[in-house]
């Protein structure tokens, strides 16, 4: 919580700095991407943090699987639904997908790598 909390706080920041300085996002447009980068995050750390072991080594099980995977799908898929002036969203451009991507990536990675330190410094 005190490790990973302001990790997850700094990818916030990072969606900040993406949506404003490469997007020039609008009001909508900037609450969409970050929305997606939040739930997206938010929900696939589950299949890191729920093991001591690597995410890989010990498979979810399949409703846990699909549950999360759904999850972030439909938050994709949502700007681009009637929903999406409802909710304030809008649609996101194609590259965004590609720095969600990243972000995913770079994120679920420091997210492993500060739960091993973790785990070697405070044994169960």
């Amino acid at each position: 919580m005190l490790l990973i909390g302001p990790l997850s706080s700094i990818y916030d920041f990072v969606t900040f700095a993406v949506m404003l300085g490469v997007f020039h996002a609008s009001a909508p447009l900037f609450r969409t991407g970050w929305f997606v980068e939040s739930l997206a995050t938010q929900t696939l750390v589950i299949f890191v943090i729920r093991t001591a072991d690597r995410p890989w080594a010990s498979r979810p099980s399949r409703a846990l699987a699909w549950s999360v995977v759904a999850c972030a799908a439909v938050g994709a898929l949502l700007p681009f639904t009637p929903l999406a002036p409802i909710l304030g969203f809008a649609p996101l451009p194609p590259l965004f997908f590609g720095a969600l991507l990243v972000m995913i990536v770079t994120y679920l990675g420091l997210v492993e790598v500060v739960k091993r330190w973790f785990y070697r410094r405070y044994p169960m």
